[in-house]
């Protein structure tokens, strides 16, 4: 059920943070595929945070001071357009099912911003976002400048307003960790089903196929991004797609996938054997990497900094690559000089939300961030050995990533994701099952 009071709340939150200006914010344009055909639309997640509304070719204002308000351009009722493209709110519906101050038609919109531009000391919009977008923005500032003898004055402070939506999106409210909670159980059990279905002889796209059809029977009709569905030494690719290679015995099949649902997104990484089997060396880097990411859990806490996931994961991984003869030296030698960067080049973890690698900043001046309740963020540690002359045979082409949905609690914190088979005798009794 949409409540337009949510919406206003945030638009609420934004216009007092503004406290004098207007703020102009534009949903996402429409893209073309080929041809006459465009991709599947999706709305700028700032825009929809905002407002809940779905359409192209609109735009959000919001004006703050003293009397503010909220108002909404959006494309006006067209009942020949409608027989092809689908229904439309138009302005008025618009107005009255969003609980905007007032609407108008798309095509006004130059001619009211210069309007409502004016005396306005401060204009928010996506700074450099998009250049045409700052062109329009500046050619109407400059219109409104040209009323200066009538004595009307142009905003005389450009300021990006992602600044301020960033830090609201990063803490998510109820409403929206119930959605991120569905979203990672529809997700979860697109990973069960990939598990059960694989087989020696299937492609990676038969397996991604397995996902796609799991997210949309449960109502999340897209991928939160492309899938990653890689194989034996394409699992030490990071950000393989092609997802075309036959799987083989023996092999380890790393899956990175996740749903989106209505507007915000999962993000899920498992890696398990083709033939449901871990072999000695896979099972051996395999445990490591999952020591590692259950202490980066463990370390993702309110008043933790945004650091302490990673570096608990670190210390796991250096250790293990020791273990393994990949490195040489202490934990604190192997850490200093960076050596665990040959098998471990990333990051252990990202903000979640309506983008996959959401919005938010990690550093609060020159320290890392405190995790605060609200916050969610993924965490997932790996190891990529690609073949050399200086690692044992054993190790070769193997590539392992285990990724979780985390919030974060007054407490400590919930995994949104751990249904997810995830220890070696989980993910093989699953498979054995099948």
């Amino acid at each position: 059920m949409f409540d337009p009071d949510i919406y206003a709340q945030r638009r609420a939150r934004l216009l007092h943070q503004m406290q004098q200006g207007i703020a102009i914010i534009p949903n996402a344009p429409e893209q073309r595929r080929n041809g006459d055909a465009d991709y599947a639309y999706r709305f700028d997640s700032s825009f929809y945070y905002l407002s809940g509304f779905c359409e192209p070719e609109s735009v959000l204002v919001l004006i703050a001071g003293a009397s503010p308000l909220s108002i909404l351009f959006c494309r006006e009722k067209n009942m020949d357009r409608e027989i092809w493209d689908g229904y439309r709110y138009g302005p008025d519906a618009a107005q009255e099912q969003f609980g905007f101050d007032a609407a108008y038609p798309i095509a006004r919109l130059d001619e009211k911003l210069i309007e409502l531009m004016g005396n306005q000391p401060t204009l928010f919009y996506p700074l450099g976002a998009n250049a045409l977008w700052d062109q329009r923005m500046l050619k109407l500032r400059d219109a409104v400048q040209e009323k200066v003898r009538s004595g009307v004055r142009a905003p005389n402070e450009l300021r990006d307003v992602r600044a301020l939506l960033g830090e609201m999106r990063l803490f998510k409210d109820t409403h929206e960790i119930a959605i991120l909670r569905r979203a990672a159980a529809i997700s979860t059990c697109a990973h069960k089903r990939a598990m059960q279905f694989t087989r020696i002889g299937h492609f990676e796209y038969e397996v991604e196929a397995e996902l796609l059809h799991e997210f949309c029977r449960h109502g999340a009709r897209d991928p939160a991004y492309t899938s990653i569905v890689a194989g034996g030494a394409n699992a030490c690719v990071l950000h393989y797609v092609d997802n075309n290679a036959k799987l083989q015995d023996g092999d380890l099949l790393l899956i990175d996938a996740g749903c989106e649902l209505e507007g915000y997104a999962s993000d899920i990484t498992r890696t398990y054997p083709v033939n449901g089997r871990f072999l000695g060396a896979q099972k051996e880097v395999y445990e490591i990497v999952l020591a590692a990411q259950i202490a980066a859990i463990s370390a993702a806490a309110p008043g933790n900094n945004w650091e302490a996931p990673h570096n608990a994961a670190l210390r796991i991984l250096a250790q293990g690559f020791i273990d393994l003869k990949l490195c040489r030296g202490t934990v604190d030698s192997v850490l200093e000089d960076g050596g665990y960067k040959k098998y471990y080049m990333h990051r252990t973890g990202h903000w979640l939300g309506m983008d996959v690698h959401d919005v938010g900043d990690y550093k609060t001046g020159d320290q890392w961030r405190s995790l605060q309740p609200g916050m969610v963020l993924t965490v997932e540690p790996g190891c990529y050995i690609r073949p050399a002359d200086d690692v044992p045979l054993a190790l070769w082409n193997i590539g392992i990533r285990i990724e979780d949905d985390v919030v974060i609690t007054g407490t400590g914190n919930e995994v949104l994701t751990e249904a997810a088979p995830k220890t070696v005798a989980a993910i093989e009794e699953i498979m054995c099952k099948a």
